[in-house]
């Protein structure tokens, strides 16, 4: 699989990532339901075996489950993915999640997070969230800390706006940006898409398929079969009047997607990946199959008139 260069490092990345967020199953407030973690490791297992090279996890997924079960994964593969973390996400016993940015709390997260993954270093190290956002140069500085000490190699951050960006820029160069990206949340495509272009940061977006919504499977029936403790029954884009809107966007998705031989999941990546400056699209997959299902929208390229049919579909969403 080709991959795109990431910013201003020497990183390589496969057009789609292995997003772990699923395998941390559930049991927490942002849970999926429950989860075979034998079976998230096949997972990642296959989603290396068919060329992607890099897997986006982070510390609060299941309350370290999912980083448990990658750095169970890893320590079974000769060749090693390059591996993106997360810290700030914090909890109590109670489950509880908590947002951290003092120094002290950065440093420990990380070191919990090299002892859970069995590595030594982590190659991709991001601030989760810009929160509290009186301390974001105090948990950047921390960051930049663990880049000198080689505890981690590449230091991003993730949901921070422009505004946040020139705050932290001048402490440490940030190497990447990693926001939500869809047809269904354009907020980047603003200030961030041509700021990250003016500082030569990478962009690797997350939830390119809406949490699912626009992989052509989402029905009134399918939300009502999701877990009791699947976060997604309490997204508006999963109830009315939404979810009637989704679905006749995914139709037209289903529709386009049919004339390349591909699936309406692969449509929406390749949408995002449209992009030049996005390198990469975070797919989540949580057992074996789902990745073969998706991970060929990184070499999908729409033609200009269908991106415009997309364009009026999702007009006619919002009128």
């Amino acid at each position: 699989m080709k991959t795109r260069k990431l910013g201003n490092s020497p990183l390589h990345l496969t057009p789609v990532g292995l997003g772990t967020w699923a395998i941390g199953g559930g049991g927490w407030k942002f849970g999926w339901g429950d989860q075979d973690d034998a079976a998230s490791v096949r997972t990642i297992h296959e989603a290396m075996a068919v060329g992607i090279n890099w897997i986006d996890t982070a510390a609060v997924y299941g309350l370290g489950r999912s980083e448990e079960v990658v750095g169970r994964a890893l320590k079974e593969m000769r060749e090693k993915p390059i591996v993106s973390t997360k810290c700030e996400r914090c909890w109590e016993p109670d489950g509880t999640i908590v947002p951290r940015l003092k120094r002290a709390s950065v440093k420990r997260e990380c070191e919990d997070s090299l002892r859970r993954l069995q590595v030594d270093a982590i190659d991709m190290y991001q601030i989760h969230w810009p929160q509290p956002d009186e301390d974001i140069e105090e948990g950047w500085s921390a960051v930049a800390e663990l880049v000198k000490e080689g505890k981690v190699r590449h230091a991003g951050v993730s949901n921070f706006d422009v505004a946040q960006l020139r705050r932290i820029q001048p402490i440490h160069p940030v190497t990447f940006l990693q926001p939500p990206y869809s047809m269904l949340n354009r907020g980047l495509e603003a200030e961030l898409l041509p700021y990250c272009e003016a500082h030569d940061i990478g962009l690797i977006t997350y939830s390119p398929m809406h949490k699912g919504i626009l992989s052509g499977k989402v029905t009134r029936a399918w939300v009502d079969a999701l877990p009791a403790d699947d976060h997604r029954r309490g997204d508006p884009q999963f109830n009315e009047p939404l979810l009637s809107r989704n679905a006749a966007l995914a139709r037209t998705l289903a529709e386009i997607a049919h004339r390349y031989g591909r699936s309406s999941a692969e449509l929406a990546i390749a949408w995002v990946l449209r992009q030049p400056r996005v390198t990469s699209a975070i797919v989540g997959a949580r057992k074996p199959g789902q990745i073969k299902e998706t991970v060929m929208g990184g070499s999908l390229v729409i033609r200009p008139d269908d991106l415009a049919r997309i364009e009026e579909a999702l007009a006619l969403r919002q009128a």
